[in-house]
């Protein structure tokens, strides 16, 4: 069984969440209003081996005090409980040291088994987490796939990029760039097919998303 920390500013809820807790066989060693209040109370002789947290607190939310736990008892495991179910709000919380991300409306066996997990391999990633988790990678590569298409661009090709993001035709930017109008429709259908675009819209919008070109 696990000693357990409850940090929630709201009372009615940290009450009933410490009787599920206490219910479930752990002991609750104290609890705190936020994370200042947690950052008070806890001492040598008294740290846990979880906190069971909210995010948004007074003072110091969830994000600050998971980072200064991290940094402070890294051996506790902190345990998110919150109501917010935002990609950002979960990753960011598991980047500031969290182990586990639950929201407040589960259900108490999955309380019990996100504590066992947190005990018995040092963190918990629910349905949910992971698949925030798995959606925040594909971005991730979807951005790495997009990088090495334009690593792919060749000098004349990137100049012909920032000069559409204007206001110049198409026989305007074949004059300023000394070549022929051909030329410039070349460049043009060599970047629909590699950018898998169609219109010079979408050829704006990714030098616009990969910093070719940037407006002030």
């Amino acid at each position: 069984m696990a000693t357990i920390v409850l940090t929630d500013d709201h009372v009615l809820l940290r009450n009933g969440l410490a009787t599920v807790v206490k219910n479930l066989g752990h002991t609750v060693l104290f609890e705190a209003d936020n994370g200042k209040h947690l950052t008070e109370k806890i001492t040598t002789h008294n740290v846990p081996d979880v906190v069971l947290m909210d995010i948004n607190m007074p003072q110091m939310d969830g994000y600050e005090t998971a980072n200064w736990l991290k940094q402070n008892y890294p051996t506790v495991k902190v345990l998110a409980l919150s109501m917010y179910d935002s990609e950002n709000a979960i990753i960011r919380m598991l980047r500031s040291g969290a182990k586990g991300y639950l929201l407040k409306d589960c259900h108490p066996v999955e309380l019990h088994t996100a504590i066992d997990a947190l005990m018995t391999k040092g963190f918990y990633y629910s349905d949910l987490v992971s698949n925030k988790l798995i959606n925040a990678i594909n971005k991730i590569d979807n951005a790495d796939n997009e990088l090495k298409t334009l690593i792919q661009l060749n000098e004349k090709e990137t100049g012909f990029l920032k000069l559409i993001c204007s206001e110049l035709t198409y026989k305007e930017i074949a004059d300023k760039m000394y070549v022929s109008p051909r030329t410039i429709d070349g460049y043009r259908d060599s970047l629909f097919e590699k950018l898998n675009l169609k219109t010079r819209v979408g050829l704006v919008m990714y030098a616009i998303r990969n910093g070719i070109v940037t407006f002030i």
